[in-house]
Order: C-alpha cells, then sequence, then structure tokens
C-alpha cells in the first residue's frame, strides 16, 4: 500500500471496460462528469438518464459487439436491448470510486479477505411490497405456492394450539384445511410451521453456530451484581516498546522589524498606503469575476459598517450594541466580499464576529445546536447580505422566522444603502492586540453538540505571522482559496493571514466547485496564482472532470496546501492528482499537507521546497498495531495496513509533544500514536462559556511517566491523533472525532469507510454518502455504517453487497459491525458544503429518525461482553431452607384470608347448598326485585330480569332439555349465547335440569375461519350432547361459511330457546352430593391450551359467599360489570354472584364499547355504582379513546366520584402503567386515585384475591430486575436503575389460604422469596375436565403437598410466580397485613442464558424505545428470542426499529434479539381478558400468515 498508482484513474472515468474501446474521449469525460454530478446529488436519476442516453445514442451500434457476459456484468443495457419501462436500464462506471479512499493495494486486501470467506449464505430480511422503497420487483418473496391457510392473526380467545411443556388438557393439533402435507413441516416440538420463514431461521442458525469469537466462560457467580464481562487483554498484543519521546520545538518565530502591532494596524495600513492593491475577488457560479475588492475599500467599508454598528442601532434610546457583545455573521459561500467587510467591520468597533452558516430550512442537519451556541453567547444581532436576507425562510410577518433552538435575532443587511458615512472626525481606535477575545468560531463535537472556540487578539496574530513564515508569504503574492472562508484554514489564509501580508485571494465558492470542478486549476492558471489552499476533495473532483486542455499550467504554484492532509487517506488524492497533473507544470514538492483543528489551529505543515527542508515521508503501518496505539512499520499481515504521509514540521513558535488519549496526559513513546498538543501563542483560548471543558482541552499539562510536567506552559490538546516520525516530521493517523473505541481497541472511522469502498460499492451505494460512527450499548461502543442506497439497486444485490463489507471490515480491521443500514438516496443530512453530517445522522439513528431502507444487525458477533451465563447451582433441599430462613428471622411465605366460619353475618343463602335452591327461594322471598339490567351500546336498558322472571325462564329452559331434547341428569349442554339474560336463564335451567352447562363464546360472524373451529372444539372437548343457542346463531353454525370451516354434520343437536313453550310445573333436579359436578367452565389460556376445570356446588357456593364477604354485597348493591361472561371470575361475578347476593348487576357487554367507548363509565356515572369490575382490554379502550375527551365527559355529567373500588379482572401481574394512566387520566371526573385495583385468579381457583371494600390500599414495591431474573426478590428504592414496580394483586379473600413454594423441591419459601403460588380453599376447582384422564397432571394441580413443614393441608397449584410480603399495615382484623405480589406466569417465562425472563418486562421495554411502537411480543424458538412490534406510524419506520429494539433488549435485559418482526397495529393475538396469546402469535409467524412489513434476522 506504500504507493498508489493511477492505473485505476482511466478506468474511473469510463462506464466500463467495454465501452471504453468505443468511446472517443470527450464523451468519456462528459460521461465522468455526470457521474460525479449524480454522486454528489446535484442531478435527479431521471435528468442523468436523459443526458447519458443523449450523449451514448450515436454510439450504441459500435457497442452492440459487445460480449455478452461484459454487458451483463456491467449493467450496460441500452435502450434498444432494454425492456420497455425496465428499472434496470442505467449503466454505473463499476470502478468509479471516491479517490480520497483509493488504494489499489487496499482494493486488492479487501478482495483478497472476502475470497477467504466461503460464500456464508446469511438469511435475507423479507419486506412487504409496499416497503420495498426502492427495490425492484424480483427481490420480493415470492408467495407459496399452496393456498393460504386461515389467518389466526385478529383471534380473541378462538384458536388452539398444540401443547406445551405443561399439558394439562386435551388440545388438538389442528392442520388448517388448504394445507397440503407437502409444505407443512413440523418443529422438533410439533408446531407445523411454514418452510419459508423456518428455512431463514434455519439459515440464521447456521451462521450462528460458527461463532468467530471465543465462547464464554460458563460460570455464574451467585451474587446480585451480574457483572459485565470484561474482556481481557490479549497478551499477545503489540505493546510500545520505545524511548520516551522529547517535546518537539518549531522554529522560533522571526523577528521582522515593521510588523504591525495587531491585524487591524495591519488592515489600516494597507487600506491607506496600497488603497488600488486588490484583496480579494470573487467569482459567479459561470467562474467570472463579479468584484474585486481592493484594500482601500476594505478599509473605507469596514469604518462605515463599525460605526452604523455602534452608532445608528438602539433600542429605546440606548445603543444595540456595546464593545465586546457578540454578533453572528451569516453570510452565504458565494458571497466572501461582504463576508470579509462585515468580520472587519466588527473588528473594528471591538465586537465579536461569530461566523456561522446559513440555515435554510427550519430543519437544517446541526442548525439547532448552532442556535444553542448562539443563546449561551449572548448574541442579539446577526449581519447578513440583502440577498440572503431575501432568501431566509419568513413567518406570515414578514419576518425571519426563528429557527428551531435559536434566539430571537435581529437581522441586520450590511448592503451599502444600510450603512452610513462617519463624520470626519471619527476613527476607529486601533490599539494594539490585548487579551480581548477576536472572534469566536464553532465547532461541532463528535456527539453532535456545537461549541465557541474563542480565538484572542494576540493569538489571532501570532497565527497569520506563524503561517506568514511556515508558508513564506510575501505582499502582493495571489492565492487561490477553496475552502470555506468563515472558518479553520479557509478563514486563516483567506481572511485574516492574506490582510496581514497584503495578499491576493482569487475566492472560488462551493456553488462554482459543483458546476466546474476544474475552476480552481482554472484560476490558479489564469492569475498565476502561487499558493492554491484545498482540501483533497477538491483534487479528487478536478480528477474526475479533467480534459486535454493544453493551456492549462500548474507550474506558476510553489505551495499546494492540502487542508485535511490530517485524513490519512488524503495521501491517494495527492499522489493521484500528482500523476496526473505533474505534465502540466505541477512540482511533486509544491504538494504541502497540513494538520490543523479548531482548537489547535495549524500545528503542522510541510514547507515550500524553498525552505530547504528533509524531504516528504511516507510510513506503511499495520492497522492491527495502530488499533493497540501502537506504531508497527508493516509485518507479513499484507491485508490490513495503512500508508500515510507526513503533514510535514511543526508550525514556527511552537512546542508539540504527544500524550496518552486517555486518562492523566503521559507523554507518549516514540512508537505510541496518541494525541497530539501543541503549546503556543497561536491556539484557540478557550469554549465559550464552557469552563470546564476548556481547562480539560486549553489547559492540559503533560507529564513525564515520572510524574512531573515536562514544561511550565500548558498545553492544547488539538484532538489529532498521530505520532513524529523520522526527521521530526509528524505523521497523522485520525482524529479523535472519528475514534471509535470497541473492546478496548481503537479503530478510525476513515480507515472503516475506506474498506466499505473497496468492496465493489458503486453498483449499490453513493461513494461519498457513507457515514460511520459508533454509539454506546452493553458499557462499550458498537460501531455502525450507514450509506446512501442507490435508487436502481435490487434488493439481494444491496444485501449482498452489506454482506461483503460486514466480513471484509471484520477481516481487515478484526472488528465486527454491529450495524449497518442503507437509507434511500438524498436522504442522509447533509453539512452545509457538502459531505454527511455525522451528528446528526448518529442522532438520527438513535432516535429512530432516520428511514432506512435495509438494515442488517449483527449483535451476535461483535457484542462479546454479555454477562455470563448462569449455572443452576446443586438445589439447597427444603428442610435445610425452612431452618436457613428461621435462623435469618424470616417467617414462612404463607397467608390467608378472613377465616368464613368466625365471620357472622345474616347470610340467609348459607342455608343453601346448590345455586338453583338460592334463585327458587329468592323467586318466592323477593318475586320482584330486579337482579339484572343488561345495557346496550346506546346506553338504555335492553333487557332485565327480576328473580321471579329468571326463574320462569330457567324452568322453561329445563324444560325444554328434558321433553325435547330428552337430556338426563348429568348430561353436558354447550349454551353459545352473546353477553345477556338469556345466558344467564339457560345456565340455571340446565342446573333445574340436573345438566352440567358449558359457556362458550358464540362464533364472530365476520370472522367465522378461525371462530367457529374453537367453538366445535369446546363442544366435542366437553362432550356436550346439546347445543343451547338463539336462532341466529343455530342458523350460522350450518351457514354456507360454516360448512368451509368446520364439519357441520357432527355437531350435536342443537335447541334454540327463543320461543319456549309454557310450562307446566317442574320438579328442581336436586343432586345427592355437594361435590358433584355443577359447571364446566372452558378458557384458552395465553399458551393456547384449551383448558376445562370442573366446579363442584360447594365450591360454586364457597366462591359466591367468599366473593360476597369480601365485597360487602346485599340486596340493596348495584355493581356494574364490564366483563366477558364465559370463564373464569368473569363468569362468576356475571352469573352466580347477584343470584347467591341479591345485589343489582348492571351488566355491560365489552363489545358495545365497540361503538360506544363511554358507556361503561356513563353507566356507573348514571347509577352511582360504589363497585365496579372491568378486564384490562375495557381500561385500555378507556384510556386511549377517551384520554382527551375527560372535558367532554364532564360536560354530559359523567361523575365517578361514587366509585370506591373499581377492580381489573386478570389472569396476571398487574399492569400498574396502564391502573395508573386510567387513575390520572379519569381523576379529573372524580375517580378516587385509591379506588382502582386488581384481582388475581387462575385456573385452578378463580379467585384468590380481590381488593374489596374494605382493608388497606393495596401497596407498590420496586424490585431489581437483575435479581428477579436469578428468581430472587430485591427491594430497590422507586426509580433506581433497572427496577420493575409491581402492584399488589388485591387482598386474599375470605377462607383462602396461600403459600409460596418452591417449584422444584416443593418445600415451602420464606417472606419476600419468589416461587410458585400455591392456594388452599373450599372454592377451588376440582380438576381438569380432559378427554385423556390424565391422572398425574390432575394429582399434581390439583392435590399437591409440601415436601416439609405443613405436609397435611392440601394445594393447589396455580402456576404464577409470586412472593409475599409482611406489610407494616393493618387490616381489618387488626393482624399485620400480607401482601401477596403475583410476578408472571411459569409457563409463560422465557429460559435464556440460564436465566428465567418474563416476556412482559421485555416487552415493556420494547415499546418504550420508539413513539411508533404500539404493541410488542416476544416469544422464543430454537433458543432465538423473537420480537414482534406493532408499527403505529408510516411504514418507512418500520426499519428504525430493528436497531432500537436490539439496542434496549440489549441494554436493559443483556440479552440478543435474534428476530425482529414489524407488523401492522392488530396482528398481536389479546383474549378476551385482554392478555397477550403469544403462542398463537408464534404459530402465526413460523406458518409466515403474519403478513409482516419487515422481518429483520439479526447476525
Amino acid at each position: 500500500m506504500a504507493e498508489r498508482n493511477s492505473t485505476g484513474l482511466l478506468m474511473m472515468l469510463e462506464p466500463s471496460p467495454a465501452m471504453a474501446m468505443s468511446l472517443p474521449v470527450e464523451v468519456r469525460e462528459k460521461l465522468a462528469e455526470l457521474e460525479l454530478e449524480l454522486s454528489e446529488g446535484d442531478i435527479t436519476q431521471k435528468g442523468y438518464e436523459k443526458k447519458r442516453a443523449k450523449l451514448l445514442a450515436p454510439y450504441i451500434p459500435q457497442i452492440q459487439g459487445v460480449e455478452p457476459s461484459l454487458q451483463k456484468e456491467n449493467r450496460i443495457q441500452m435502450s434498444q436491448a432494454a425492456p420497455p419501462g425496465s428499472k434496470h436500464n442505467k449503466s454505473r462506471a463499476t470502478n468509479t470510486r471516491d479517490e480520497r479512499f483509493r488504494s489499489d493495494l487496499h482494493t486488492e486486501a479487501v478482495h483478497a479477505a472476502l475470497a477467504k470467506y466461503k460464500e456464508r449464505k446469511m438469511p435475507m430480511p423479507s419486506k412487504r411490497r409496499s416497503v420495498l422503497v426502492q427495490s425492484s420487483v424480483e427481490a420480493c418473496t415470492p408467495p407459496d405456492n399452496h393456498s393460504a391457510p386461515p389467518d389466526v392473526t385478529g383471534l380473541l380467545e378462538h384458536s388452539l394450539h398444540a401443547d406445551r411443556d405443561r399439558p394439562p388438557v386435551a388440545s388438538v393439533k389442528v392442520v388448517p384445511r388448504g394445507y397440503n402435507h407437502s409444505s407443512v413441516m413440523e418443529t422438533a416440538d410439533g408446531v407445523p410451521v411454514n418452510s419459508r420463514v423456518s428455512s431463514k431461521i434455519q439459515q440464521l442458525l447456521n451462521t450462528l453456530k460458527r461463532p468467530k469469537r471465543p465462547s464464554l466462560r460458563e460460570f455464574f457467580i451467585d451474587d446480585f451484581e451480574e457483572l459485565v464481562d470484561v474482556q481481557q487483554p490479549d497478551p499477545n498484543q503489540p505493546k510500545a516498546e520505545g524511548n520516551q519521546m522529547s517535546p518537539l520545538a518549531g522554529e522560533p518565530l522571526g523577528v521582522v522589524t515593521n510588523w504591525p502591532p495587531s491585524l487591524l494596524a495591519s488592515l489600516q495600513r494597507w487600506g491607506i498606503t496600497q488603497p488600488r492593491s486588490p484583496c480579494l475577488t470573487a467569482l459567479d457560479n459561470a467562474g467570472k469575476p463579479v468584484y474585486t475588492l481592493t484594500y482601500g475599500k476594505l478599509w473605507t467599508r469596514s469604518q462605515k459598517l463599525a460605526f452604523t454598528l455602534l452608532n445608528k442601532l438602539s433600542t429605546r434610546n440606548e445603543p444595540l450594541l456595546l464593545p465586546g457583545d457578540r454578533v453572528a455573521l451569516v453570510f452565504p459561500n458565494s458571497d466572501p466580499v461582504m463576508f470579509m467587510v462585515a468580520f472587519y467591520g466588527c473588528l473594528l468597533a471591538e465586537l465579536i464576529p461569530v461566523p456561522i452558516e446559513v440555515p435554510l430550512t427550519r430543519k437544517d442537519a446541526g442548525s439547532q445546536q448552532i442556535g444553542f451556541l448562539l443563546g449561551s453567547c449572548g448574541v442579539t444581532l446577526a449581519l447578513t447580505t440583502d440577498a440572503c436576507q431575501k432568501g431566509l425562510p419568513k413567518a406570515q410577518t414578514g419576518e425571519v422566522v426563528t429557527f428551531k433552538g435559536w434566539p430571537r435575532l435581529l437581522w441586520f443587511v450590511t448592503d451599502g444603502k444600510h450603512v452610513v458615512k462617519p463624520p470626519k472626525d471619527w476613527h476607529p481606535t486601533i490599539r494594539e492586540a490585548n487579551n480581548e477575545i477576536a472572534y469566536i468560531e464553532y465547532k461541532t463535537s463528535k456527539e453532535g453538540s456545537t461549541m465557541g472556540i474563542t480565538v484572542s487578539h494576540p493569538a489571532m496574530l501570532a497565527h497569520c505571522h506563524a503561517l506568514t513564515q511556515a508558508c513564506g508569504y510575501t505582499e502582493a503574492e495571489t492565492i487561490c482559496n477553496v475552502l470555506d472562508f468563515k472558518r479553520d484554514a479557509g478563514l486563516w489564509h483567506g481572511v485574516l493571514t492574506s490582510v496581514m501580508t497584503r495578499m491576493h485571494v482569487i475566492s472560488i465558492p462551493y456553488s462554482l466547485m459543483k458546476v466546474n470542478p476544474l475552476s480552481w486549476i482554472q484560476k490558479v492558471h489564469t492569475y498565476k496564482a502561487r499558493v492554491a489552499v484545498v482540501k483533497s476533495r477538491d483534487m479528487h473532483w478536478s480528477l474526475l472532470a479533467q480534459r486535454d486542455q493544453r493551456d492549462i499550467s500548474l507550474s506558476s504554484l510553489r505551495m499546494l496546501i492540502v487542508t485535511d492532509g490530517a485524513n490519512p487517506w488524503s495521501i491517494s488524492s495527492c499522489d493521484a492528482f500528482l500523476n496526473v497533473f505533474q505534465a502540466r507544470g505541477l512540482r511533486p514538492e509544491v504538494i504541502c499537507p497540513c494538520a490543523s483543528s479548531a482548537e489547535g489551529m495549524t500545528v503542522a505543515i510541510r514547507r515550500p521546497p524553498e525552505s530547504g527542508v528533509p524531504p516528504p515521508g511516507k510510513a506503511v503501518l499495520s492497522m492491527s498495531g495502530l488499533s493497540h496505539s501502537v506504531i508497527r512499520v508493516d509485518t507479513e499481515e499484507k491485508l490490513s495496513v495503512l500508508t500515510v504521509q507526513d503533514v510535514g514540521q511543526v508550525m514556527p513558535g511552537a512546542l508539540v509533544c504527544v500524550v496518552r488519549v486517555e486518562g492523566t496526559p503521559y507523554l507518549c513513546q516514540t512508537d505510541e500514536v496518541g494525541e497530539i498538543c501543541v503549546s503556543s501563542g497561536s491556539t484557540g483560548v478557550a469554549y465559550y462559556g464552557l469552563p470546564g471543558m476548556t481547562k480539560n482541552t486549553f489547559q492540559t499539562i503533560p507529564v513525564r511517566a515520572s510524574g512531573g510536567p515536562i514544561s511550565g506552559r500548558p498545553f492544547t490538546r488539538t484532538s489529532l491523533l498521530g505520532f513524529v516520525g523520522p526527521d521530526n516530521l509528524v505523521f497523522i493517523v485520525g482524529r479523535m472525532d472519528g475514534l471509535m473505541t470497541v473492546c478496548g481497541r481503537r479503530h478510525n472511522a476513515d480507515d472503516v469507510v475506506a474498506t466499505a469502498l473497496a468492496v465493489e460499492p458503486m453498483k449499490f451505494v453513493y461513494r461519498g454518502r457513507i457515514a460511520v460512527f459508533s454509539v454506546s450499548v452493553l458499557h462499550d461502543e458498537r460501531i455502525v455504517v450507514v450509506a446512501e442506497q442507490r435508487p436502481d439497486a435490487s434488493e439481494e444485490g444491496s444485501f449482498q453487497w452489506m454482506s461483503r463489507v460486514l466480513q471484509a471490515i471484520d477481516s481487515i480491521h478484526q472488528v465486527g459491525v454491529y450495524c449497518l443500514a442503507l437509507v434511500p438516496a438524498n436522504t442522509m443530512p447533509k453539512a452545509p458544503l457538502g459531505g454527511i453530517h455525522i451528528a446528526e445522522t448518529k442522532q438520527r439513528f438513535l432516535e429512530g429518525a432516520l428511514h432506512p431502507c435495509n438494515v442488517l444487525m449483527c449483535p451476535h458477533s461483535c457484542v462479546t461482553n454479555l454477562p455470563k451465563p448462569r449455572q443452576k447451582q446443586p438445589e439447597v433441599g427444603p428442610a435445610s431452607m425452612i431452618v436457613g430462613n428461621l435462623v435469618a428471622g424470616k417467617r414462612i411465605a404463607q397467608a390467608c384470608g378472613r377465616d368464613v366460619a368466625q365471620l357472622e353475618d345474616n347470610d340467609q343463602a348459607r342455608k343453601f347448598l346448590y345455586m338453583q335452591d338460592v334463585l327458587q327461594w329468592r323467586a318466592q322471598a323477593t318475586p320482584d326485585h330486579p337482579l339484572f339490567l343488561v345495557l346496550n351500546a346506546k346506553g338504555t336498558v335492553s333487557s332485565t330480569a327480576s328473580c321471579l322472571q329468571l326463574q320462569k325462564r330457567a324452568e322453561r329452559v329445563a324444560m325444554a332439555l328434558i321433553e325435547k331434547g330428552r337430556l338426563n341428569p348429568g348430561d353436558h349442554v354447550a349454551l353459545v349465547y352473546p353477553p345477556g339474560i338469556d345466558l344467564i336463564a339457560t345456565f340455571y335451567g340446565c342446573l333445574y335440569a340436573g345438566c352440567v352447562p358449558v359457556t362458550v363464546r358464540p362464533p364472530h360472524p365476520q370472522n367465522l375461519a378461525t371462530t367457529l373451529p374453537t367453538v366445535k372444539m369446546i363442544v366435542e372437548v366437553s362432550k356436550s350432547v346439546c347445543i343451547l343457542t338463539t336462532q341466529a346463531i343455530m342458523k350460522l353454525l350450518k351457514s354456507k361459511e360454516a360448512v368451509a370451516a368446520v364439519d357441520v354434520k357432527s355437531w350435536p343437536m342443537v335447541l334454540d330457546t327463543d320461543d319456549l313453550p309454557r310450562t307446566k310445573r317442574l320438579q328442581i333436579y336436586k343432586p345427592p352430593t355437594p361435590e358433584m359436578l355443577a359447571y364446566l367452565d372452558f378458557s384458552v389460556s395465553t399458551m393456547g391450551i384449551l383448558a376445562g376445570v370442573k366446579m363442584s356446588h360447594a365450591a360454586t357456593s364457597a366462591l359466591c359467599r367468599s366473593i360476597k364477604l369480601q365485597c360487602e354485597l346485599y340486596p340493596s348493591r348495584q355493581i356494574a360489570i364490564c366483563l366477558d361472561p364465559y370463564c373464569g371470575l368473569g363468569f362468576a361475578l356475571w352469573c352466580l354472584s347477584s343470584v347467591y347476593s341479591g345485589h343489582q348487576s348492571i351488566l355491560v357487554p365489552p363489545l358495545e364499547l365497540d361503538s360506544n367507548v363511554s358507556l361503561w363509565l356513563s353507566a356507573v356515572s348514571q347509577y352511582k355504582v360504589r363497585i365496579t369490575f372491568c378486564s384490562y382490554s375495557v381500561m385500555e379502550m378507556c384510556t386511549k379513546g377517551l384520554g382527551t375527551q375527560t372535558e367532554t365527559l364532564r360536560l354530559r355529567n359523567i361523575n365517578l366520584s361514587c366509585v370506591r373500588t373499581c377492580m381489573v379482572v386478570a389472569e396476571e401481574r398487574p399492569r400498574i402503567t396502564l391502573t395508573q394512566s386510567f387513575s390520572k387520566i379519569f381523576k379529573d371526573l372524580g375517580l378516587s386515585p385509591r379506588a382502582v385495583s386488581t384481582t388475581f385468579g387462575c385456573r385452578v381457583n378463580m379467585a384468590v384475591c380481590l381488593q374489596g371494600t374494605s382493608g388497606p390500599d393495596p401497596t407498590t414495591v420496586y424490585l431489581d430486575m437483575r435479581a428477579l431474573r436469578h428468581e430472587r426478590v430485591r427491594m430497590v428504592e422507586r426509580g433506581s436503575p433497572h427496577s420493575l414496580s409491581l402492584m399488589e394483586s388485591g387482598k386474599i379473600l375470605p377462607g383462602v389460604k396461600v403459600v409460596i413454594a418452591n417449584t422444584e423441591t416443593k418445600g415451602p419459601l420464606g417472606d419476600s422469596h419468589l416461587g410458585e403460588v400455591w392456594v388452599s380453599s373450599p372454592h377451588n376447582a376440582t380438576g381438569y375436565y380432559t378427554v385423556y384422564g390424565e391422572d398425574a397432571l390432575h394429582a399434581d394441580h390439583f392435590n399437591t403437598k409440601l415436601s416439609f413443614g405443613d405436609t397435611q393441608t392440601v394445594w393447589a397449584r396455580t402456576g404464577y410466580l409470586g412472593f409475599l410480603r409482611r406489610t407494616e399495615l393493618t387490616d381489618a382484623s387488626g393482624e399485620r397485613h400480607d401482601a401477596l405480589y403475583v410476578v408472571g406466569s411459569l409457563d409463560e417465562t422465557l429460559e435464556l442464558r440460564g436465566m428465567r425472563y418474563h416476556p412482559i418486562d421485555i416487552e415493556t421495554s420494547v415499546i418504550r424505545s420508539h413513539k411508533s411502537i404500539a404493541e410488542c411480543a416476544v416469544f422464543t424458538w430454537t433458543n432465538l428470542l423473537v420480537v414482534v412490534v406493532e408499527l403505529s406510524g408510516s411504514e418507512q419506520e418500520a426499519l428504525d426499529l430493528v436497531p432500537l429494539v436490539t439496542n434496549v433488549v440489549l441494554e436493559d435485559h443483556y440479552l440478543i434479539v435474534g428476530v425482529v418482526v414489524v407488523v401492522d397495529p392488530g396482528v398481536i393475538p389479546i383474549n378476551s381478558r385482554g392478555e397477550k396469546q403469544r403462542m398463537h402469535l408464534r404459530d402465526g409467524f413460523l406458518a409466515d400468515q403474519l403478513d409482516p412489513i419487515y422481518v429483520a434476522y439479526n447476525m
């Protein structure tokens, strides 16, 4: 890599090798210019094609003879050959690459590295067609050839799933109709999966099976602090071996006899003595000189402006500006004359100019940060030109808008008519350079914040002096300045030093360079310029556009100052430029790279040849060595080397040293790379208004290894990384801004860009539009590469390029790329004068606002510092645990509700053992007492039932069952009804006839294909011999649509109960024993398991009694219920509780809320209900649907102050965020913040906890989530990092006993220990109802005993993890209150890396990561974590979510996400209780039924 030659140069100018043979030189050059315009975004794709076709039209016949394989390779599809409308009739110069990063040797190295990788098949992400922003149609995944299976994504609770680890019930594996067996393959655990998704996941697993990094040492320290694995330094890594360096001094500043005392004195001198001498020539966009500013004009115009600013601007008769005030200079790059006048005008008025870029829109990249700088500098006035002011965005008042983050500014136009001539007796004060601030130059830090660097008058003067001496500037020399004159070298050479030395500056605007990249070379030739100040980009552009112009000569140049010589890759531009222009008079020794930074100003510059300095140097360094901050001249590994050129000698009068980058600034050894520090009178002085950062940067005291300072004077850190080489030449290998420290090794962003550009990028991305930066994830930096994708790049091609870039960077730099993103053309934030705004790009990436069209994440290969996987310790026996708890003074975690036997109440219903007897007694005692009141969507009463009416209706149903149905006692009957009185009446009718009712949710008419099979399955599994329903549903069960979904001929007898005859007197069936089966309760668990439990008559009555006592329910009470009535506590409250306790129930079917979301709350307010029950889905609907309408509700007189208790019925951990936001929103309607609480029930016991009306308020605790993963409970303070808030699940019901048991040893646990919640109570269910009769499971779940301690009590296992904690509160009996906290379902936990995760915790983190994530669900498949997110925003945001989701799960949970699936809102199936059906989702994903917007497979 030491020698960069120009063999690639001609190739760069040609669209393809094939065309090269047949195209004339001038056509090739025009094509190259077009190529440049397109790559820099100055011409649209359409315009490019039009111009290109025109150029090539005459030569098409010649090209038709090209070998077809070549044509195909270079994608030269001419208009005759291309099909109409083809997206691919665009040619590309395949070899065109950014010459700034060009090195044939590096390219060879990259290709050699890629050849080492076998083509590893990586799974390509899949996109929905609408998301293929710029993709060819062929890139879409083809549809499967078998017909689509029924959609399971819209399920509520209506679908079934194969058994999981704990298969307690009959669950039937259904292969949906339309599948043929050849297309269904099964995973190891029997899940039918579609071949496409699973094959991609298999590919992903195959790529992950070969880890490149050593696997982690598998051990686990049993400690609360999970230590992130710290990478141990490699003992074989190179170490610095040289002596400690000595500070390097530049030659002394020469003493000049007539040197002016200040820059303004110099301006005055030339303005008066040489008024006609040209100072600055400005050019227009055609390259013609439009104005030449003479020194006389500069002097008089600056005086006019100074006088106007000080004397003619005032507010309330006070002068607007005082000496020392800061003033913003907002001038376009095309108007150097006005800028120069304004700059010197400010200096003469003793004001401090702050030059900034012209803000074009309110959302310019970095503009907000500039605003913060202006605000902190106290800027109130901005100077600008008339044309610029007219172009700024205006408010309706006609004033310039206030840009985002900017202070309010007055805009003053400095054109002639606005300034006044000072009176004869007014003269500006020209002082000697004192320590006041001269000007403030802005700089953007790596993080994107903008700082103002203050430069004092003496520093400005000293810097001009040093530059004049180092560059040998003489009076009246002509200098060509291509740089931005507002800052950096463009300001130092083209505005300050030029005036000091009376030079003539030709200023080349950026807009001209874009139109004619050769303009600066032409001007050097025209004006016989002696010096040109350029960047390597300008040299590169001129190479692309150079023509065979015989009349160009660069022989007048004595110095070509390359100001970004600090970029190590500038050497390639210098070499290539020299190769081409040496024939035009350019001497090799003229090229003078320099190194500078905003803080240190010019640090080093290669001297012009006449000053007798040593010859320039080059170094070929090992990149591996550089990553360890060690200089190693290239060894055997030819693959990864960096060739750097020197940036000359230290500036006159400066002292330079190299210090360690981190920690104490120790001097480096001679073979070590560090940060260059400079001590001289010509550096910046401070960061304006930031004393702390100023001290660190501008007042560094470098120390020797012994600890002593090297000098009494402070040094300025330059943010340049480099070393001092032979002949005291300074070498720069990068900047602090581009430094990325990954796993303790340092990598330079520019080097990574060069490697990416060496992977034949031009077919896929734009060469000048690649950003490389690092983001901090999980205690280390992670490398991110973002590039702009060409519109004609195919999806597959881009993906292959991305894969190759990852492999190349891994091979060359030995570092993994965390994320590679491609964004659509022209969407990356631009810096004001071309190039990419890196900080803004990074900001958008982290905020999820980059909108990429392709993303490849590789966390598996580059996150190597995860905590060590946990290894289970041999379990301590249950007896030892009890003893341990006793020794520690902890009580056993056991608690119980109030004793039912001791609670005296005048409960008449206690006399009856059976619910049917209670109803009969109420019908006789209080026949007209209203029990039920059902509301419709309009809020009006649709039906009611008193005790007698219900009794009569039940008798008719019983008669129909016995006479029409000929059913016998003990027969099972399915009740398929919508929520209402019919359901309740038929339930009691079944009890009257001695049949066993099974309540079933009716199928959804619009979704029979998915809901009807569930109905069929419950009917079959429950062995129902008859179905009772309405006429409408009866027709539905046998409709044409039903025939397509199920076998309608196998339905049992169906009776409709719409028109039942009046009955003769009925003999009510009396069960022989209360232990007999009363009803079956079926529901689909969140794991997709259909579980039916048996409820005996005794358990049913006990359940009603417990609820009555807890909620103090009496006939005079009214309660409102907004729950589904088909299973669990919802069924008990809807159908049983009112009959037992005699209170009136206002029933609100949740489905009615779809058309009237305020129905439930209106009912609560209208009936002044004290107790109400709802589900989480109802609460969520109210929160989302009514959150902004509380004022409207108040105007409708909705008042919730009557509510004492609002209980959410659930079988899960309390959703504290939802309950809190519900309380907060409806506080305005009088809802007490103490009213909302939760309940807890499960399959084995429908009501374990229920807040009720008495007792202390629910308590909230904060747990350490990391300890929870290790199945431990550790309390932390609110707001602690990694904390999880957990709300008590309500009070334990009367008659219920709870114990916390170890899931494996079945021994009791201590207070505040995590284990399985076991429950013992008279209303436990008696067992599962299953066709297979698995007795072992039944015994384990319903009749289990502790292995130690109280071994007599029979318990039921809830399958939920939780803990008991004794609080300081007292309950109604005066005892200290024991709170039960439910953490989550044992079945749902994910076992990953030896730890137990609850899906809800990961989902909460993910939802928080981006505003457009509406919902999230996670599951595992073959040990991969799959995250499904619902996108509520536009589809272009879909890919923004992939990195954010991966980041947040890594940070919060130390897990790597394997697959991210982005879907539409509503795809994640939710059951009637509002719980996510994660297993249905998993099956839908594997069967490819989700229609995802995007699926990303993380490498």
